[in-house]
């Protein structure tokens, strides 16, 4: 139950009494059961009594934070207060809550309960009730959110004459949340061209390394005897099973990942915010206050633009890492759209960008082709100390040199910038084309930077600085003169002082 302005300090949902517990027993399990082989192990007879104790100390451990967590909402703030030993007492003024998020595991979810995050613009400043009822949960997020906008100031409310006050006793018509996207399965196609779930496989493999010394077939005999069979019979075959036997894995483990982190995707504009939703096991709901969104990063990979998908985040103050993907891999045009509808202008997201020129290309050429080279230098040791052909050096070192040049023109081809009325776009990317949209009110200062070799061929690197996202967007190798005009007309007045007239 919601507490409402003015009431005393309510506890959690009782239902934490079950879902706190069963955490408490699978966190402690892998501990208890080595403490009970050791126990078993030795000569101490009463170990027996060891294993009731093993399971009543999680079930009371995991019951305190439900006996000692108590939360209530004031007309001005929201409060919670909680601790055994350590009391602590969190509370969040009504007009600094940006966000409410929720989110709910497997468990919480069969309990019929949620989590609820309170963000205050601060990263470490979140305001945390594990587990609150579902409906609670819902209507304590819209309660705060509504409050937050007839708040804005958080200052008292100002002085109204009898029909003020009248006017302000008739129900206010709020706008009905408006769809920005949702979940569309024939974007499926896409999942497979992102690399994103390379870290389940890679876990996956760490796993089987830890055993795979243990396997029967890992001995030098068996290892042997397989390989003259493969290189005399089946080598072919063999090759063309792994690779599809790996291609039908890849598949299935991206298009599972996928379904699982975005199964039931939606994302609207409601209450000034918006509103994402998604997720099969943990649910997770959250929200991105508008006012703090400073702009979007459309991200197109290597392997998910030649099927022509891309990914959408926002760029935002106050919320976790700063950057919020708001779209799963989907049609470049439905991200582009959802930008546009995000930014509230169609510009940002489509013009052309203004190419850094031949000094620019050059600069990304080269930045490539050194590192292909440093490369090739230690391929080149390598098999002088291992007595390796020559032949196969000079084969990498081609191959390496022919990839750093097609790596340095796709670099220079994502390059570029721009500025319409209230956005600054930036072009960047080696492999993955990325353009970063930045409102030029979310720039709170510059920062030009030249290297030796910049400084001979009349580049710089522009920074601008911002609270939101990543805290910076990056024009890289544009020329000096162009990156002072920009950054001023960007700014007008900022540099003022330290710009000569023209």
């Amino acid at each position: 139950m919601i507490p409402s302005p003015g009431d005393g300090w309510v506890r959690l949902s009782p239902r934490k009494l079950l879902l706190d517990p069963v955490k408490a027993v699978g966190q402690a399990v892998v501990p208890v059961v080595v403490a009970l082989v050791g126990v078993s192990q030795s000569d101490m007879r009463w170990w027996p009594f060891f294993l009731p104790l093993a399971i009543l100390a999680p079930l009371a451990l995991g019951a305190i934070p439900w006996l000692t967590t108590h939360y209530r909402l004031t007309d001005a703030q929201i409060q919670v207060r909680s601790g055994l030993l350590n009391k602590k007492t969190s509370t969040a003024p009504l007009e600094r809550v940006r966000s409410v998020d929720l989110e709910a595991s497997l468990l919480h979810r069969i309990l019929g309960l949620q989590k609820v995050q309170v963000g205050t613009g601060v990263d470490d400043d979140r305001i945390t009730l594990d587990a609150l009822a579902a409906a609670d949960a819902h209507a304590l997020r819209t309660t705060l959110l509504r409050r937050r906008e007839a708040t804005p100031s958080g200052g008292p409310a100002p002085e109204t004459d009898a029909a003020e006050a009248d006017q302000a006793l008739l129900p206010v018509t709020r706008p009905a949340p408006t769809l920005l996207a949702r979940i569309d399965w024939s974007w499926l196609r896409f999942a497979p061209f992102s690399l994103a779930r390379l870290v389940i496989l890679a876990g996956a493999l760490g796993v089987f390394s830890q055993f795979a010394d243990e396997l029967p077939i890992w001995n030098e005999e068996t290892a042997t005897s397989a390989w003259h069979w493969i290189t005399q019979f089946a080598l072919v075959a063999v090759v063309l099973v792994l690779f599809f036997g790996s291609l039908a894995g890849w598949v299935v483990v991206a298009v599972g990942g996928y379904v699982v982190q975005w199964w039931n995707f939606l994302l609207v504009r409601e209450h000034g915010s918006l509103h994402l939703t998604h997720g099969l096991f943990t649910t997770r709901s959250i929200t991105v206050e508008e006012a703090k969104v400073r702009g979007v990063e459309l991200r197109e990979p290597a392997l998910l633009r030649v099927v022509g998908g891309a990914e959408l985040a926002t760029l935002a103050t106050g919320v976790e890492d700063g950057v919020t993907q708001v779209l799963p891999p989907c049609p470049r045009d439905v991200a582009v759209g959802v930008g546009q509808a995000v930014l509230e202008s169609p510009d940002p997201l489509t013009r052309p960008l203004v190419e850094h020129g031949p000094r620019a290309r050059r600069r990304a050429w080269f930045r490539q082709l050194r590192a292909a080279l440093v490369v090739v230098a230690v391929a080149g040791v390598a098999a002088w100390w291992f007595d390796v052909s020559w032949a196969w050096v000079t084969a990498f070192a081609v191959a390496a040199l022919v990839g750093a040049s097609l790596v340095g023109e796709a670099s220079y081809r994502h390059l570029g910038h721009a500025l319409g009325d209230r956005h600054l776009v930036a072009g960047s990317g080696d492999l993955a084309r990325i353009r970063t949209v930045l409102e030029t009110e979310g720039i709170i200062g510059w920062v030009f930077a030249q290297s030796w070799w910049q400084r001979r061929i009349g580049l710089s690197d522009l920074t601008a600085t911002t609270a939101a996202g990543h805290e910076h967007v990056l024009v890289k190798d544009v020329r000096l003169d162009v990156a002072v005009a920009l950054a001023d007309r960007a700014t007008p007045g900022l540099l003022t002082p330290f710009v000569e007239p023209a």
